[in-house]
């Protein structure tokens, strides 16, 4: 390791030295022979990004970093709390449900990814996971030189006879596939949130603070049981208490630790946790492996576990818009935020961090003699003669003759149905019908004048067998139903 003395006054010659630091040419040095190990050094992977001075005491200056691109690898957990959003989740995982006419839910933290240079993702599913595997496979095939979105789905062995057992479990058996690249530190993500971060800040942060690991917390807490917990943070941000309090009393119950570190200052602020986290490479091998090698979930056992051994645990304030999809009325509210014109919570046109989906050879939607207000219009629809107003109708969407559409979800269809081979209800939308504050699942033959509009007004009500349910208000058509006819709902 080269060692330069500098003086107080030498920044400028600081700046000059780093300008001059050789660059890491075809991304890794021998990664093959790479292995995730607790003795892991930063020195001996990256020697030449390492200066010592009497200026910066930092163990790892941020300045000193590969790029992140280089440095940091995403995972990504696809299945979230099924309970919340069923039905849309009877036949896929969260992650999977499409959002805003063409995205899915989990492209929106694969584009915070790829927005912030991280292009090394693995994504962990297990439940319902055939479409969102599909999807990912498809959609990030190819993500760069040296990047990539690695599926890793649920699988058994002659070691592990059971499936995962929690987000802690996926990653402790995954290990062997995590070690494959020798990243520094990596940023553990649910994937069915919706949000624009740039994970970038976040990691510089983390590494400034040169923290173990880094939490990121909302500014404001929205509710006492968010599913994270909640986090108490000194003047420097170090986590000084973590609370958490589950529904789910024989699971988790109740836990509350404290952090065995000195904090800087009595509780300067709360946060609630989003569930997001930076973990050094080392680190997180020694608590899955060592401190902690029988916790399943990672939020809720490994994290409080971390804070109570002393690990160095730091808070990262986002105050951007975050919605985590966990109900039915989340997720309709998430969609008719995406038509606003105007303070648009969740930018679907920002220019400079795009949102990312599966690229599709669809024809232009083709409008006949229609009204649209205030509505968003998915790929290759066919609406003749209707009514839509404040509304989202995804791909491949058939919408007949004298339809009136309001404050609805239609996601959309995987099929045209040729006009020759239909059946008694085809698919799409029947002539006549009115939909007013619904979510039509994909795939649904709606008959001719029906009406789906919550005409008793029930707040919750369960009608699977008969293609629907109603939940916080909403209609929810379940996929692939078949609503006769003449029907009121």
């Amino acid at each position: 390791m080269m060692k330069l003395q500098l003086s107080s006054s030498s920044s400028a010659t600081l700046v000059n030295i780093q300008a001059k630091l050789p660059i890491l040419q075809g991304g890794f040095i021998n990664h093959q022979n790479k292995s995730l190990n607790p003795s892991f050094s930063l020195s001996s992977l990256y020697p030449s990004f390492f200066i010592s001075n009497s200026l910066h005491h930092s163990q790892y200056p941020s300045w000193s970093f590969p790029p992140v691109n280089q440095s940091v690898a995403a995972i990504l957990f696809g299945d979230g709390s099924k309970a919340g959003l069923y039905p849309l989740t009877k036949r896929r995982s969260e992650g999977a449900i499409p959002i805003a006419a063409n995205y899915r839910i989990i492209d929106a933290v694969v584009s915070n990814c790829l927005n912030s240079n991280i292009n090394k993702i693995y994504a962990f599913t297990q439940f319902n996971s055939a479409s969102l595997n599909s999807h990912l496979s498809r959609a990030y095939s190819r993500l760069g030189k040296e990047g990539f979105a690695e599926v890793i789905a649920a699988y058994q062995s002659p070691e592990d006879q059971g499936w995962f057992q929690g987000t802690a479990d996926a990653m402790r058996r995954c290990l062997w596939v995590l070690e494959e690249y020798p990243v520094i530190e990596f940023l553990v993500l649910p994937g069915h949130h919706l949000y624009r971060m740039d994970y970038q800040k976040l990691i510089e942060a983390h590494r400034t603070g040169e923290a173990d690991i880094t939490i990121v917390g909302l500014s404001a807490i929205r509710d006492r049981d968010p599913g994270f917990g909640i986090l108490d943070l000194d003047s420097a941000n170090q986590v000084i208490k973590f609370s958490h309090k589950s529904g789910n009393v024989q699971r988790n119950g109740c836990i509350s630790v404290e952090s065995s570190m000195k904090p800087n200052s009595a509780i300067l602020n709360k946060i609630q946790s989003m569930g997001i986290y930076v973990i050094n490479r080392d680190k997180m091998l020694k608590l899955l492996n060592e401190s902690f090698p029988e916790a399943n979930d990672f939020g809720i056992e490994v994290i409080p576990g971390a804070i109570s051994i002393g690990m160095k645990v730091k808070g990262y304030v986002f105050d951007g818009y975050w919605e985590d999809m966990k109900s039915i009325g989340a997720f309709y509210r998430a969609n008719m935020e995406c038509i606003k014109k105007s303070d648009m919570e969740y930018n679907f046109y920002d220019k400079h961090s795009p949102l990312y989906t599966m690229p599709r050879c669809l024809p232009p939607t083709s409008v006949e003699d229609v009204v649209i207000i205030d509505s968003l219009i998915g790929d290759g629809c066919i609406l003749n003669r209707c009514n839509i107003k404040g509304s989202v109708v995804g791909m491949r969407t058939r919408i007949r003759d004298g339809v009136t559409i309001e404050d609805s979800v239609i996601m959309g269809f995987d099929i045209y149905q040729k006009e020759d081979d239909q059946k008694s209800i085809p698919i799409g939308i029947g002539e006549d019908t009115l939909i007013r504050k619904a979510i039509v699942d994909k795939n649904v033959r709606i008959g001719k004048n029906v009406k789906i509009i919550n005409k008793d007004n029930v707040q919750e009500g369960d009608r699977e067998a008969s293609g629907y349910i109603i939940r916080e208000g909403v209609v929810v058509v379940i996929r692939s139903a078949v609503i006769p006819d003449g029907t009121i709902l």
